[in-house]
């Protein structure tokens, strides 16, 4: 019989409630192991929990990291844009596959449903946009397979205690780099994104309204395709919901929702889980290409 493959080692850069979620997540992964998880300060509350949960924990940041000369398959980055760029320059010369969870937009746009194979054969450097993007690009690009978009709007609205202090520190990023990989990913050429935060009590769960003009819209393929992408997306996203769907003459409305399920983020950060389970599911891919000699990393 022949033995399974091991694991790929897998490393996570950042202590924070997608970092730790990110360690469950690989924790059952057949393909991946979370086997370091990497914070800048000793005393970090994440790297503590992480201990206590039996996880191979290192403090100093990306310079201790680098500087421990361990080698890793995949590192996951889940910092923020401000030093994104600085990790990957740190990390290029390793080898290592880098998936960016922040919005820098440095690397390869990567939607696993829209373009995951082309880009998991062609880079080893993935961006994964933001949660926002992760939510609508998949059903604005089925959209646009239907008709011609000349408008795409994608409004998203999180929880407030869903939100980090990078998130909101990378709002601007957010924005540009959502509406840089809507344009690219749809070939709409007007984009507009935009990110609610809410204080509301109880939490509302992780909601994003996309909003398309395209005057050759026709009701009943738009809705077709828009439950297909929804469909894919729930490969590896189970609670990815379209709520509601409506075209009305060159206006198409397409709501949608996510909830959460694991025991590092709440029910309400549905943001956190898009964008987790898209980097997990696009590194398995990535580490499965590589596997079959498919993969050939020229970035």
């Amino acid at each position: 019989m022949k033995e399974p493959a091991a694991r790929l080692r897998a490393a996570v850069l950042g202590t924070g409630k997608i970092g730790m979620d990110l360690a469950e997540r690989l924790s059952k992964s057949g393909v991946l192991e979370c086997a370091l998880i990497v914070g800048r300060a000793p005393t970090s509350p994440g790297l503590h929990r992480a201990a206590e949960l039996g996880l191979t924990t290192m403090a100093g940041g990306i310079t201790t990291f680098v500087e421990a000369q361990e080698r890793f398959d995949v590192v996951f980055d889940a910092s923020n844009a401000a030093v994104h760029t600085a990790h990957w320059d740190a990390l290029a010369a390793t080898g290592a596959v880098l998936v960016d969870l922040t919005p820098s937009s440095t690397g390869t746009h990567v939607v696993p449903t829209v373009n995951g194979d082309q880009a998991a054969r062609a880079s080893r450097h993935f961006n994964m946009i933001s949660c926002g993007g992760q939510t609508a690009i998949p059903v604005l690009h089925a959209i646009a397979t239907t008709c011609a978009p000349t408008y795409a709007e994608v409004v998203a609205t999180a929880a407030t205690a869903s939100t980090g202090r990078g998130t909101r520190l990378n709002i601007d990023e957010y924005i540009a780099t959502t509406q840089a990989a809507v344009r690219e990913l749809t070939g709409a050429p007007r984009v507009k994104a935009l990110l609610n935060l809410s204080p509301a009590q109880p939490e509302p769960p992780f909601r994003v309204q996309v909003t398309v003009l395209a005057p050759d819209a026709r009701p009943e393929p738009v809705r077709a395709a828009v439950q297909a992408a929804a469909d894919r997306v729930r490969a590896f996203a189970p609670a990815y919901t379209v709520t509601s769907c409506t075209v009305a003459g060159e206006r198409i409305d397409v709501a949608l929702e996510i909830t959460a399920h694991s025991s590092h983020i709440p029910a309400y950060a549905g943001n956190l889980d898009i964008i987790n389970a898209a980097a997990v599911h696009t590194a398995e891919r990535a580490a499965a290409l590589t596997r079959e000699g498919a993969a050939l990393w020229t970035r």
